[in-house]
């Protein structure tokens, strides 16, 4: 299996009538679990990445801290390398402000055996939403990106819009997201909705498949609820990766004040686990990227 079939079926689960979900792997030991729970793809997530380099995620005050585009290419590859499976990379603003850098990020995300990428509209450098010409010129140069490779590929563009548009956000996020798909994106993301009302509204408003995330700051969304009233792709960002280091977090304080193990409950049995990677690495190599 290799990168090129890999990535057509994930630009038919984008195509097909109801909507999936893509949940979010950091390393290749989380995207073999996650494989083996029998999802159709898989999403990266920046978060979980910076995190396992010990680095901070997302409007990073120091930027010598911020994850590197070296960093989460390597990453990417390992997780591609690992699974069966559809990969989506997640590049943040495409490591650049110019469209030529992002479209480079592309190129090489799509070189690692990537199936798809996400390219938001916030600057990192400053926090704040790119000028909307400016955001889709990046767009269209990441999708020219994309032409190039001459390969099947989903490209994924993230608007920020409910985070910075205020009680305008909706509107920011209908319009940016059009424009967007205008651009050549096969996808589009809106960050900040987790509840099926506003979800239904953005599904009738864009004109192109609709990517949100759940597990943010709240615990009661449901996937199966916002792919109901037609959102196609449901990814949970760094959620997981935070459970997982909330119980590392909860773990050290039993163990410091009360000496006990009961945290060891949930784990997976050692010998189940090196099964399942022997299995893994038993696919090993899959790409010929």
């Amino acid at each position: 299996m290799n990168a090129t079939s890999l990535a057509q079926p994930f630009v038919d689960l984008h195509r097909a009538e109801r909507g999936f979900v893509m949940p979010n792997a950091w390393d290749a030991g989380t995207a073999v679990l996650l494989a083996e729970a029998g999802f159709a793809a898989i999403g990266t997530t920046s978060a979980g990445i910076a995190f396992s380099l010990g680095k901070p995620d997302f409007n990073v005050r120091n930027a010598s801290l911020a994850v590197t585009r070296d960093e989460t290419l390597d990453a990417v590859r390992r997780i591609a390398a690992a699974v069966p499976l559809p990969v989506n990379a997640d590049l943040e603003a495409g490591y650049g402000d110019t469209p030529e850098q992002v479209a480079e990020s592309v190129g090489l995300a799509i070189a690692t055996g990537a199936a798809g990428c996400n390219i938001e509209d916030t600057d990192r450098a400053t926090g704040a939403l790119f000028d909307t010409a400016e955001a889709v010129e990046r767009i269209a140069a990441a999708h020219a990106a994309v032409r190039a490779s001459g390969r099947p590929f989903v490209l994924n563009a993230r608007t920020d819009a409910f985070q910075h548009g205020g009680e305008q956000g909706l509107r920011l996020a209908v319009e940016r997201c059009n424009r967007f798909l205008a651009a050549g994106a096969d996808c589009v993301f809106t960050p900040g909705v987790a509840d099926a009302t506003r979800a239904r509204t953005l599904v009738r408003e864009i004109t192109g498949p609709l990517n949100l995330v759940v597990g943010l700051n709240e615990s009661a969304s449901s996937a199966r609820a916002l792919i109901d009233v037609g959102v196609k792709r449901i990814s949970v960002g760094g959620s997981i990766a935070r459970a997982v280091l909330g119980l590392v977090r909860q773990a050290a304080i039993e163990l410091r004040e009360q000496g006990t193990v009961g945290y060891a409950k949930g784990q997976v049995p050692h010998g189940e686990l090196n099964a399942l990677f022997e299995r893994a690495w038993a696919r090993r190599p899959r790409l010929d990227a």
